[in-house]
């Protein structure tokens, strides 16, 4: 499904959701004319995702119910959907922030920003900035593994495996570049390894342009978390989890320590320290920080740029 085609459906079904609530047990006929809808088909593969969403936790008694009954399209167990999202201080904050983050990089576009406008103008109506949201700077050669992911170009690469700590030369086949875990990663195809490798774009030293071209794969993995495993320079820290943030564990690589049903105690790697500040920020009372001592410094530095945001907008 192409980018387009995806936003016109997810902008289908965010307007079909509050509206079916609204107007509980309409037909089938009903809903595909309203919506646009060009086959029961295309309507049941609307509500059978629909059926795979809900709120964190996702038990049975967490997750919509949609579905078609005879003539009638059932759409129940979704409340939260029916009236407009009323957000906490912390939690429009954190929004604020995740989309500053986007934005500030070649993934945002218009529309992002007039959201981030509003929400600005929102949080902060008399402030002339607002926080920051520091990602790390993209690294050399991005836009050509971009482009080549793109059109399909083989690269050449010189690479240092921090895992091996030698660096290699090696042509690949450019899949997929995203961002995860405060770095960026190409997924590509690796003749010399004859399979798919995931590179961290900031060790690639030099990238080629063979001119030689491939035809890249019908259907691509979802750009999800990374598979990561710790380099000898990696920053632990141990964080305590309760329910609302035990999410974390199946979102991010981490080792589960201890389980005393109220938290859920994990020990989390990462690359910068930033990272772990940042999600500790993003969860608040959710999460608290048992031992890492770089973490707990960045998430210091956070909160008082934060509050130094507030002072100086007079908030």
């Amino acid at each position: 499904m192409t980018a387009s085609k995806t936003q016109q459906r997810l902008a289908r079904i965010l307007a079909l959701v509050p509206w079916a609530l609204a107007n509980p047990y309409p037909t089938v006929t009903e809903v595909m004319e309203r919506f646009g809808y060009t086959s029961r088909r295309q309507l049941a593969d609307d509500l059978n995702l629909l059926f795979c969403c809900g709120l964190p936790g996702y038990g049975p008694g967490d997750l919509m119910v949609a579905y078609m009954d005879g003539d009638e399209v059932v759409l129940d167990m979704a409340d939260y959907l029916s009236r407009p999202l009323r957000l906490t201080p912390h939690e429009a904050l954190g929004l604020l922030s995740a989309g500053l983050a986007v934005a500030g990089t070649s993934q945002g576009n218009e529309a992002l920003a007039r959201a981030v406008d509003k929400l600005t103008s929102a949080l902060f109506p008399e402030a002339p900035t607002v926080i920051a949201a520091e990602l790390p700077p993209e690294p050399d050669h991005l836009d050509t593994l971009r482009r080549a992911a793109r059109d399909g170009t083989v690269l050449t690469i010189t690479y240092l495996s921090l895992s091996t700590n030698r660096t290699t030369v090696r042509a690949i086949e450019p899949l997929m570049v995203h961002a995860s875990m405060g770095s960026w990663y190409l997924l590509a195809h690796c003749r010399l390894a004859g399979d798919r490798r995931l590179f961290r774009v900031d060790r690639i030293r030099s990238v080629d342009e063979s001119g030689e071209v491939f035809a890249p794969p019908a259907k691509l993995p979802a750009a999800t978390n990374v598979d990561y495993t710790p380099s000898a320079d990696a920053i632990y820290a141990r964080l305590a989890l309760r329910s609302g943030a035990r999410w974390v564990a199946e979102y991010y690589p981490v080792e589960i320590l201890e389980d005393t049903g109220e938290e859920l105690v994990i020990r989390f790697a990462m690359s910068d320290a930033r990272v772990g500040a940042r999600l500790l920020l993003r969860l608040g009372e959710q999460a608290r920080l048992i031992e890492g001592r770089e973490v707990r410094e960045e998430t210091e530095r956070l909160r008082e740029a934060i509050l130094a945001r507030y002072e100086a907008s007079g908030t």
